[in-house]
């Protein structure tokens, strides 16, 4: 006879050492990968822009954790949505009918571009909308070839890492066909350097040299995430996807990470760019912090897919629609994207100033609260610091601040903060920083 199973009556052990212990033990490798600290960073509780650890030390969540956090940690109208709900009903798979992902999807469509005829296909995540995405575009234009951005990221699933640009995000296996990169136009260290129309000559002698000529369509991040918090400048997205178009092709923004409210300008980082897209893919932030995900689309892309039958598990889940009304509601109760975009602003400025007053730092970018310190080893050369980014990374962490490092070279350190980040809290982060480049300078 089998033994009783040792978990059963285990109870949650906040012990830092249990807890490294058994993630080491029970994590598989590719999981147990995603670590970014040294010594490991262990969250027990959140309100709002802050977390605390095991320890009870508070720190500065720029991170909004991984970009999912969008309105505060345990918002206390999020948390009344989803516990309600979960009272009522957990799931109600899509075979059946539900109110309230009806409804949220009757919002997100009222976020999108007026005078088109928008639908929404709910996902767990987003790169599952990114692989139907891709799926869709090649259903409904009959072609193969995509093109995507250099220092993209689109996520880990297959079909998404095969659109990502980035090589630490690409398993040494065989990916999906019929992928070109183009160079992204980072107005920094670009191979062009600043401008837009070279860019846009790469994305049409990729189109006349390495596809067939007729293209499925071209995928893009308003601002690129991992890729190192690269902004597209104005007049690229209009006159690449000009250009996709010409070739067939159907144009889809990537806002999973860009999207919400979080650049300030605009709610999508997309309309910013006077562009209407044919897909657009969002996810982390819509849900804040409950897994959610969608592809927005114009009607008649998805209904090329009508005939054949698509499932995600957890899409429309009514509890994660749930959170993903209350996320709208409060970022316009609470004008969260104006406060993105004039806290982003002065947290900018401020760390332009640390620029004016460090040899390390070789750009300040971002839009809102969407922002990147790039770190260099000489200013003029532009040569990548990765080494001086770990070291103020972590020196970062020990003054209360949770942040990453992101970028082709790990020399970027990304900041995008929950929307609620405050201007009280400006003097704070910046306080911190300076510490931390005065540590390792000195």
């Amino acid at each position: 006879m089998n033994a009783p199973h040792a978990h059963s009556n285990l109870e949650i052990d906040w012990s830092s050492e249990a807890i490294v212990d058994r993630r080491n033990r029970f994590y598989a490798a590719s999981q147990r990968k995603f670590v970014p600290y040294k010594d490991p960073l262990i969250i027990k509780r959140g309100k709002g822009q802050y977390v605390w650890d095991d320890k009870d030390r508070k720190y500065i969540d720029l991170l909004g954790m991984n970009l999912c956090i969008s309105v505060g940690h345990a918002h206390p109208q999020v948390v009344k949505a989803t516990t309600e709900q979960l009272a009522e009903l957990t799931h109600c798979t899509t075979m059946f009918y539900h109110p309230v992902p009806a409804q949220y999807a009757e919002e997100l469509v009222a976020t999108m571009p007026a005078g088109h005829d928008w639908v929404v296909h709910f996902t767990n995540s987003g790169a599952e909308a990114i692989d139907l995405a891709l799926l869709m575009a090649r259903s409904h234009t009959g072609n193969i070839d995509m093109l995507a951005l250099a220092s993209s990221y689109h996520g880990a699933t297959f079909g998404a890492q095969s659109l990502t640009g980035i090589s630490g995000f690409r398993h040494p296996v065989p990916q999906l066909g019929g992928v070109t990169f183009v160079a992204e136009p980072n107005q920094y260290r670009g191979i062009h350097g600043e401008g837009v129309e070279p860019y846009l000559n790469e994305v049409e002698r990729a189109i006349a040299s390495s596809t067939s000529g007729r293209l499925a369509g071209m995928i893009i991040e308003p601002v690129q995430g991992y890729g190192g918090i690269v902004p597209m400048p104005h007049g690229y997205i209009s006159g690449a996807f000009e250009r996709v178009r010409a070739a067939g092709g159907l144009c889809i923004i990537d806002e999973v990470q860009s999207g919400v409210a979080r650049t300030g300008d605009a709610f999508w980082a997309f309309e910013s760019h006077g562009v209407v897209p044919d897909i657009v893919v969002v996810a982390k932030g819509v849900g804040n912090g409950i897994p959610l995900g969608a592809v927005i689309a114009k009607r008649d892309v998805a209904e090329s897919m009508a005939d054949k039958f698509l499932f995600h598990t957890y899409g429309a889940n009514p509890v994660a629609c749930a959170a993903g009304r209350a996320v709208l509601k409060v970022i316009r109760e609470e004008r969260l994207q104006e406060n993105a975009r004039t806290v982003g602003a002065a947290l900018k400025t401020r760390l332009q100033d640390l620029k004016n007053h460090s040899r390390l730092i070789g750009d300040i970018r971002g839009e809102g609260l969407m922002l990147a310190i790039e770190l260099v080893k000489d200013q003029r050369t532009k040569e990548p610091a990765p080494e001086a980014t770990l070291a103020i990374f972590e020196e970062s962490r020990r003054n209360g601040l949770v942040a990453s490092r992101s970028g082709p070279y790990r020399s970027v350190i990304r900041m995008c903060p929950p929307l609620c980040l405050s201007m009280a809290d400006v003097d704070d982060v910046m306080e911190r920083f300076v510490r931390s480049f005065q540590s390792i300078t000195a």
